[in-house]
């Protein structure tokens, strides 16, 4: 059984995300959190707890065993992009993309 959990519009980047997602793709659950702990980057925390919260699922609703929990797929999207402005010189405006991700995680348990 699958469980899924996601996570919209966090303000870090795609192309961030990606670097860390692809480091616990396919592992057990206590291995990505041993990973992501030691991971210094900002999105760990985010990623971190929304493993958590695949795991909460499947413990609470699907009566899954945590024990044999690991991460089958992890996947990010681009999300909305806020458009802001910067000033510069002779009265022009420079454009600044703060982009935003969708995370989407699914648990499966080991057989």
């Amino acid at each position: 059984m699958d469980v899924k959990a996601s996570l919209f519009s966090v303000r870090i980047a795609p192309r961030k995300i990606k670097l860390v997602i692809d480091l616990v793709r396919g592992k057990a659950v206590g291995e990505a959190y041993a990973i992501l702990g030691a991971t210094p980057r900002g999105a760990s925390l985010a990623i971190e707890k929304l493993i958590k919260s695949a795991v909460a699922n499947a413990d609470h609703n699907n009566q899954l065993d945590v024990a044999k929990l690991y991460v089958k797929e992890i996947a990010v999207a681009g999300g909305k992009t806020l458009k802001r402005m910067q000033p510069h010189s002779q009265g022009r405006g420079f454009a600044i993309l703060k982009r935003t991700s969708h995370v989407y995680v699914t648990v499966a348990e080991r057989e």
